[in-house]
């Protein structure tokens, strides 16, 4: 019996553990669900233990899985600091880095800034996913997190990014119709549109004004967990929304949107979070860095809106 255990192997199957099923795992490795469960047979039969219970529906880890996971986290980990420091001395990052982000953000800001990064370091393959959900990269596997918003567990690193801050906004034709507030409580007779943001409460809307913070509760007949949809529907005049100053400001330039009790605005700024496990990778030094000065270029003078 041949009782080697491949590297590849152990992917697959801490891949399949994060995903928790092998058919996410197989899209997200580009395999067939087939290879995916044959890859964790072999492994199985290598180690001689059941890493999952299988049912025609879900897989289920089995307590030697979840000691198997550990271990492999960190083989995987110590393989990825090898490449790493290879790479550094070739001064040139190389391998895959997982990076993810919100719908917006990720959409509009982040995904046109990883073409300029692989163009600069043609060596790194960017595997990039969106949320609509806070996301704890240490638990789903991921090498980056590029997230707007100041809350950040004490477990990860967060290096800044990009100053920002959000702002309430609203169409001439809505304020027209339904006037303008003047003072941070009218909008609970205001038509609102919260979202659903990745770290902020569904609906309550904390701000920051000239007496220090303070906390409104809104509603509407409009909510959703993509903020952009509630601007769409702030932009046709369906109600008051709390958007990003990098996502609102086009529209303001434009005078489709205008800005609503302005002396209000909710720090939001953009960060780089990563587990601790990858402060001393070089291949992530180099994401970031390159980020930090991406979004810099970004927010100069005629670059356009960025904060």
């Amino acid at each position: 019996m041949n009782n080697r255990i491949e590297n590849a192997d152990l992917k697959v199957f801490v891949t399949a553990v994060r995903k928790g099923s092998f058919a996410a795992a197989a899209e997200e490795l580009g395999m067939s669900v087939a290879y995916v469960s044959k890859r964790i047979g072999i492994l199985e039969a290598a180690l001689g233990v059941l890493l999952f219970q299988r049912s025609t529906r879900r897989i289920v880890i089995t307590p030697d899985g979840e000691q198997v996971f550990v271990r492999a986290q960190s083989i995987l980990a110590e393989l990825d600091e090898l490449v790493d420091e290879v790479g550094e001395r070739r001064r040139a990052p190389s391998g895959q880095v997982r990076i993810c982000s919100s719908f917006g953000f990720g959409r509009i800001r982040v995904a046109p800034a990883l073409v300029e990064l692989t163009a600069a370091y043609p060596g790194l393959q960017v595997r990039f996913e969106v949320f609509d959900r806070l996301v704890d990269p240490v638990a789903e596997g991921f090498d980056l997190d590029v997230r707007v918003g100041d809350e950040i567990a004490p477990h990860l690193i967060a290096r800044k990014l990009m100053a920002n801050h959000r702002i309430l906004c609203a169409a001439p034709g809505y304020l027209a119709r339904h006037g303008t507030p003047r003072h941070l409580q009218e909008l609970t007779a205001h038509q609102c549109l919260p979202i659903k943001e990745r770290d902020h409460p569904f609906g309550v809307w904390r701000l920051r004004g000239r007496d220090g913070e303070e906390t409104v509760k809104v509603s509407g007949t409009l909510s959703s967990n993509h903020g952009e949809i509630a601007l769409r529907w702030a932009l046709v005049g369906a109600g008051i929304v709390l958007r990003s100053r990098w996502n609102a400001q086009p529209h303001l330039d434009a005078g489709t949107l205008v800005q609503v009790l302005p002396e209000y605005t909710q720090e939001a700024n953009v960060w780089a979070v990563y587990p601790q496990r990858l402060a001393g990778s070089g291949k992530l030094r180099a994401c970031v860095e390159f980020l930090e000065t991406y979004f810099a270029r970004a927010a100069m003078p005629g670059a356009g809106p960025a904060d």
